[in-house]
């Protein structure tokens, strides 16, 4: 990895250059052969999740590599993190354009080695092939979880409590910051800009969960949209309260703090946090549970209705709400 030249190798070459060295699990065969093999481990289930990212949708073409890197494993990592899984490994799909120099690989492949270490995660395989089009960035990831305690989006109850970590709707900002430079204090700016660039995966939330969560998922296309999948496939309706919405303070002095605030932090993708629903009776039971792991806030309750609403200070639904970010 310490080829600086511009020029790149060859596709094999680059392999065995910048990704094998990642891949240090006895089953990645140092990436020489045409598949991995991922070991059983006693009493767990193995969790699969693939993610895309694509530059100009998920992340911006003059981004740093390394922080692109880092992106799209750990949008995976949230998705495992979600289910209550420890990661273990990935497979890396590159789709490369060729005006991506060997610096700028040099840079990504670095992003994956500090993750990696970070996470206690391994690089199995994958693909490389040249492109055309924008860079397109797909990672399998997969992890363990105890027999038969995933947690699943199905199995909310009405009458069940609705939480989420940390705050929404930083990354949204941050991603405005960027498109639209503004006039805000530099901390501000960084801070909004750093959570759109590199997600945390609730990982230590997400095992706490485990067996006291009766459903949950990652926020990815905003709050009200990933409870509304929530919601469908429990069966239930969500009512979210947006006096209770969680905002950091970097957030707040960019928008301000009103109910339009709140509405574009209910709504906007990249959060990457945990939203998750409880039965009543065991919340006690859920922040013993959790309290070392994330900071955790309820933002309303689940119902029978069928639907998901954002309700005003006076508890009335605020109509005509884009749920959030879709691709179609």
């Amino acid at each position: 990895m310490t080829n600086s030249s511009s020029e790149r190798p060859s596709e094999f070459a680059l392999i065995a250059q910048l990704f094998a060295p990642l891949a240090n699990a006895p089953g990645a065969f140092g990436l020489l052969d045409d598949a991995a093999v991922i070991g059983a481990r006693a009493g767990h289930e193995l969790v699969v999740t693939t993610d895309m990212v694509v530059e100009g949708v998920h992340f911006l073409r003059h981004d740093p590599p390394e922080l692109i890197a880092k992106k799209a494993l750990r949008v995976n990592l949230s998705d495992l993190a979600a289910k209550g899984a420890e990661p273990y490994g990935y497979l890396l799909a590159l789709s490369l354009p060729s005006r991506l120099s060997m610096d700028w690989l040099v840079a990504f492949a670095e992003g994956l080695r500090q993750d990696q270490r970070e996470f206690g995660i391994t690089l199995l395989g994958g693909d490389t092939t040249a492109t055309p089009g924008p860079l397109s960035i797909a990672i399998t990831a997969f992890g363990y979880v105890p027999s038969g305690q995933m947690i699943r989006r199905g199995g909310a109850q009405a009458g069940d409590l609705v939480f989420v970590s940390g705050t929404v709707g930083d990354a949204g900002a941050g991603l405005a910051v960027l498109r639209k430079p503004q006039d805000v204090p530099h901390a501000v700016r960084d801070f909004l800009v750093h959570r759109y660039h590199e997600p945390r995966p609730r990982v230590a939330l997400g095992v706490a969960l485990r067996g006291v969560a009766s459903a949950g998922l990652d926020v990815s296309d905003g709050l009200l949209a990933d409870l509304g999948h929530l919601a469908d496939v429990s069966g239930v309706g969500i009512e979210i309260d947006a006096h209770r919405l969680p905002l950091s303070a970097a957030l707040q002095g960019l928008w301000g703090d009103d109910l339009q605030t709140r509405i574009r932090a209910a709504t906007a993708g990249d959060d990457y946090e945990i939203a998750f629903t409880v039965a009543p009776g065991r919340v006690g039971e859920m922040v013993t549970a959790v309290r070392d792991s994330a900071v955790i806030t309820q933002v309303g309750r689940v119902t029978d209705s069928r639907s998901v609403v954002l309700l005003d200070d006076n508890g009335c639904a605020i109509s005509a709400l884009k749920g959030g970010y879709t691709h179609f």
